[in-house]
């Protein structure tokens, strides 16, 4: 199983982007999905999460401009960011709990793809 993410780029503060990322390979079913962010100098911060029947959660700082939703059909997960401010630059992982052929749950992530917002 691989996670490929991909939709960053440079934007204007104030503008919007779209972050996909698509689960190859074989599987039995997806559990959560959800979208981290890394900075430089910073850890890992987890940005949204949605589970398999859809129910979201977001950080504090990024409520009310972010969406994460998915396609279980398509095994995709998106995050729409719109209102993009300097401080969302970061690389953005996705990451996915994936339960294998034999049922085994296991946790993913894709490699990243990098937003830079500038002022």
């Amino acid at each position: 199983v691989q996670l490929q993410a991909f939709g960053g780029g440079l934007v204007q503060a104030g503008g919007s982007l779209r972050l996909s990322c698509v689960v190859h390979g074989s599987f039995f079913d997806i559990n959560d999905m959800a979208w981290y962010r890394q900075a430089p100098g910073n850890k890992r911060d987890l940005v949204a999460t949605v589970t398999s029947d859809g129910h979201t959660n977001y950080a504090d700082s990024v409520k009310g401009r972010f969406t994460i939703s998915r396609d279980n059909a398509k095994a995709t997960v998106y995050l729409q960011m719109n209102s993009l401010k300097p401080e969302d630059t970061a690389i953005y992982y996705c990451n996915a709990e994936i339960y294998g052929p034999g049922y085994q749950r296991d946790d993913y992530w894709g490699q990243g793809t990098l937003v830079t917002v500038s002022s």
